[in-house]
């Protein structure tokens, strides 16, 4: 059965095709990373994130797995894993999606319009539904700390890789406006 690996490799181009960064793990087109930039007009503007991509061998018709590896604060991502809760991905994937459909429709989307009565990070999504000017706040702290180019993606830096325990107790403590993160 030839069509997915077809299919694959026609979905890993359109990435290249649309000068999405995209980096093979193991030399083949199962496994990879892309550079994510979050969309414009959100609290992840300017931020870029590295995410994870695996195609499953029945790919189209099995969606592919998608995390964060570079560290995001949202109420529907995963801060250690990086696992992304998107139902179009999770549970009503169709093989009329593709891979440019996750990377422009579906994360942009995710981001744009978190929905924190259905949360992979708890702490985010009760800080949104508390406190939105703080939640907004942490969102724009991490994109800062994380996400930006010379911090993220683009020097192959991810959270996990780089970050000490320290770093994760810092990073859940709340910082007082006006004073620098120890």
């Amino acid at each position: 059965m030839s069509s997915p690996s077809k299919r694959r490799e026609m979905d890993f181009m359109k990435l290249m095709m649309r000068d999405y960064k995209v980096e093979t793990i193991n030399d083949g087109m199962q496994e990879f990373y892309v550079e994510f930039h979050g969309p414009n007009d959100s609290l992840y503007q300017g931020g870029v994130w590295k995410v994870r991509v695996e195609l499953p061998d029945a790919y189209p018709y099995k969606s592919p797995s998608i995390g964060f590896v570079t560290k995001m604060y949202h109420p529907n991502v995963d801060e250690m894993s990086g696992s992304v809760c998107l139902d179009v991905i999770n549970q009503t994937w169709s093989p009329m999606f593709d891979l440019l459909n996750v990377f422009e429709v579906f994360l942009p989307q995710l981001l744009l319009y978190p929905n924190p009565s259905d949360p992979l990070n708890g702490e985010a999504a009760a800080l949104m539904m508390r406190d939105r000017q703080a939640y907004e706040l942490k969102v724009k702290e991490y994109c800062e700390k994380y996400a930006k180019n010379e911090n993220s993606a683009a020097n192959g830096n991810s959270s996990d890789e780089e970050l000490s325990e320290e770093d994760y107790e810092s990073s859940d403590e709340e910082t007082v406006p006006g004073n620098p993160d120890p």
